[in-house]
C-alpha cells in the first residue's frame, strides 16, 4: 500500500476562518493558505485584517461581527462568494473575561455566550448551507478550549461557551454526516495571545501552569497549524465528531 501523502495538501479547497486578525487565527488562516487553500478572513472589520492578508497570497478580507447573526450569514455569503464556493470553516472567533461567577452580569454572559457559541452556531450553519450545495461536502473546525473539558474558576461565562461548542461539535457532525460535512473541533492549551496576555504576565501563574504540562513548555501559536490542516484535509475524511486538544499533553496528566 502506497500512502497518498497528497490529501494532506489543501490545493482547491476554499477556506473561511473567523477571527484571524491576530491570534490562533491569524496563525491558522497564513497556514491554510500556505498548505494551498484559497482563504477568507474575517474580522470585525477589514482594516484590522491588512498584516493577515499581507501573508496571504490573494487572499480575500470579509468584514463580520459573529455576535450579530444577520452578519454571520452576511459573511459567509460574501466568503463563499468571494471564493467561488466554501470548503472549510475555521470557527475561532471567541472573546474571554475573568470575573468572579457571584459578579457576573447578564451584559457579560450575553457578550461571551453570543460571540463565542451563538456566533459559531449561526457560521456553521450559513457554511454548511454552502457546503451541502458542493459535491464533496465540506469540513469545519471549531476552536474549543482546556475550559471545554475542565472547570476553571472565574472563567464560568468562558468554560460555558467552550464546552457549549464542544457539544455543539459533537451534535452538528452527527447530523450533518450524511451531507458530507464533517464537524471537528480542536482544544488549545495554555498558548500566549492578545486574549490570553495577561496571565502570561503573573510569574506566579505561569509557573504553576507550567508544572502541570508534560511537555514542559507553553504552546506556540504555530503548534495549532497541523492538526488544523489535517482536520481540514481530505486525510481527514473518515474523522468527524472529535475533539483533538493540542496542549502539550496537560489533559492527560490531570
Amino acid at each position: 500500500m502506497k500512502v497518498d501523502l497528497s490529501r494532506f495538501n489543501l490545493a482547491g479547497k476554499r477556506a473561511l476562518v473567523t477571527g484571524a486578525s491576530r491570534g490562533i487565527g491569524q496563525v491558522i488562516a497564513i497556514g491554510l493558505a500556505q498548505a494551498g487553500a484559497k482563504v477568507a478572513a474575517s474580522a470585525r472589520t477589514k482594516a484590522s485584517l491588512d498584516e493577515t492578508l499581507g501573508q496571504i497570497d490573494k487572499g480575500v478580507g470579509v468584514a463580520m461581527d459573529v455576535a450579530d447573526v444577520t452578519a454571520c450569514r452576511e459573511g459567509v455569503t460574501a466568503a463563499a462568494h468571494a471564493l467561488g464556493g466554501l470548503d472549510i470553516l475555521i470557527n475561532n472567533a471567541g472573546i474571554e473575561q475573568v470575573c468572579p461567577s457571584l459578579d457576573v452580569d447578564e451584559a457579560l454572559w450575553d457578550r461571551i455566550l453570543d460571540t463565542n457559541l451563538k456566533g459559531a452556531f449561526f457560521c456553521a450553519q450559513a457554511a454548511a448551507k454552502v457546503m451541502q450545495k458542493g459535491k464533496h461536502g465540506g469540513s469545519i473546525l471549531n476552536m474549543c478550549s482546556l475550559t471545554s473539558e475542565v472547570g476553571v474558576p472565574t472563567a464560568v461565562p468562558y468554560g460555558s461557551s467552550k464546552s457549549g461548542l464542544l457539544g455543539m461539535t459533537r451534535a452538528l457532525s452527527a447530523e450533518w454526516a450524511p451531507l458530507g460535512i464533517r464537524v471537528n473541533s480542536l482544544g488549545p492549551g495554555y498558548f500566549r495571545t492578545a486574549l490570553t496576555d495577561v496571565f502570561y504576565e503573573n510569574a506566579d501563574w505561569s509557573a504553576a501552569m507550567l508544572a502541570k504540562i508534560p511537555l514542559q513548555r507553553f504552546g506556540q501559536l504555530d503548534d495549532l497549524v497541523g492538526a488544523a490542516i489535517f482536520l481540514s484535509s481530505d486525510a481527514a475524511s473518515y474523522v468527524t465528531g472529535i475533539y483533538m486538544p493540542v496542549d502539550g499533553g496537560y489533559l492527560a496528566s490531570i
